[in-house]
């Protein structure tokens, strides 16, 4: 790739999703399909261009003014005579994004995407596309779903936004707080698309992971951030920490028992433990709770001194509070480690009657484990291989064939 086309292509990285938004913020005649297009159009033209005319010292501007030039065109085209005029100037566009209750760009555009009419699958996924900037094919890797899913899925939401008129804007903090538990969401599934990937991608999982961070950074500078957005921001940054333990030298997919805690980052554990402090509150959301049972994890010096007894707290409340079978399942595990063993199994099996559990890898994995902790090897093997039935990923297949192999 030469010099410019390396530009080029960091230009859209950064700025895709934005100058798409700049034009669907400008005028309700232009549907999100169609921005897209144009400033895909734009983007191929500022290659052509700068190879032949050199580059232009406001790169994004330049890029910027082709895409409004080609929507007023289409528009035009198309006889529609809406918002956007001949006098509209390059930096109105660039001033849609301030003009609003969040002064940071991606950030405006994430409470957009946060929109209530809007599934919850389709607001991570178009927050992958518009406010990441991932193209499909990465999209589809981060959320093991197949292309076709990820293009079906975006049809479906540029159908929304442009029939339901569902604008890509709010102008006060009024209108955006509604919208905050909903951003919560957003951010924190991106960053357990990147942490919880067992992808070979490894650069696509540190940058979903530290987008996340970003975001909610971002969030926590602005007027709109509360006691969740600080339990959030603890909860990523403590499972951060232990990122690069997670996997062997060799790539090979590891136990929290097995990992190598000197490789915990301990700025990162101080960091997030006070992030944590900071956003102590009457009302503990989910995100406080699962920070807590991290923060537990991270100061624990070896797995077998970890404090179950006060994990299997923390999950219990958690699972009263926020119901979910795989709470239960992570539940049934801490209580398994804490000594009830027989209280571990009896919710592991009634668990086998869930419909979707039943059919989950990481349930029969760890019954599997679980009996072959207790010398049940017959059992143990027999859920062991159901797991490895049950997923198609290749790291967590070979740490699957590799525990079926030590029995």
């Amino acid at each position: 790739m030469d010099k410019i086309a390396q530009e080029v292509d960091e230009l859209y990285k950064a700025n895709f999703g934005k100058i798409v938004a700049s034009l669907l913020y400008a005028s309700s005649s232009i549907d999100p399909e169609t921005a897209e297009d144009l400033v895909q159009d734009s983007f191929a033209s500022a290659l052509t261009d700068w190879k032949q005319n050199g580059v232009p010292s406001n790169k994004v501007g330049w890029i910027y003014k082709v895409s409004k030039n080609k929507a007023l065109n289409r528009i035009k085209r198309d006889k529609r005579v809406e918002a956007l005029s001949e006098r509209t100037k390059v930096e109105s566009f660039e001033l849609r994004f301030s003009d609003s209750a969040t002064n940071d760009q991606q950030l405006t555009l994430l409470f957009a995407c946060a929109h209530p009419d809007l599934s919850p699958k389709s607001q991570v996924v178009i927050t992958l596309k518009y406010v990441l900037n991932l193209k499909v094919d990465a999209i589809a890797k981060a959320l093991c779903m197949t292309i076709d899913g990820i293009d079906k899925l975006l049809f479906r939401a540029r159908q929304k936004i442009k029939e339901e008129r569902i604008l890509l804007r709010e102008s006060h903090a009024l209108a955006l707080i509604p919208r905050l538990p909903i951003v919560h969401k957003i951010i924190y599934l991106t960053f357990n698309e990147g942490y919880k990937s067992l992808s070979n991608d490894q650069i696509l999982r540190n940058e979903l992971c530290e987008e996340a961070l970003l975001l909610n950074k971002a969030l926590l500078d602005s007027s709109l951030a509360n006691k969740d957005t600080l339990a959030l921001y603890a909860l990523m940054l403590f499972n951060s920490a232990r990122f690069e333990s997670r996997f062997s030298a060799t790539g090979d997919l590891l136990d929290l028992e097995q990992q190598d805690r000197s490789l915990w980052n301990q700025d990162l554990i101080f960091m997030a433990s006070d992030f944590l402090r900071k956003s102590k509150d009457d009302a503990a959301s989910s995100y406080h709770l699962e920070a807590a049972i991290a923060c537990v994890h991270c100061t624990s010096r070896s797995f077998e001194s970890t404090d179950w007894r006060t994990i299997t707290g923390l999950y219990a409340r958690l699972l009263k509070d926020y119901p979910s079978p795989f709470i239960e399942l992570n539940y049934a595990i801490a209580l398994y480690y804490y000594g009830d063993k027989e209280s571990a199994f009896s919710i592991l099996n009634e668990l086998q009657r869930h419909p979707f559990l039943s059919q989950y890898y990481l349930l029969n994995s760890a019954l599997g484990k679980l009996h072959r902790l207790e010398g049940n090897v017959v059992l143990a093997r027999q859920y062991l291989v159901k797991a490895l039935d049950q997923t198609h990923l290749t790291k967590e297949r070979a740490f699957i064939q590799r525990t079926i192999n030590e029995l």
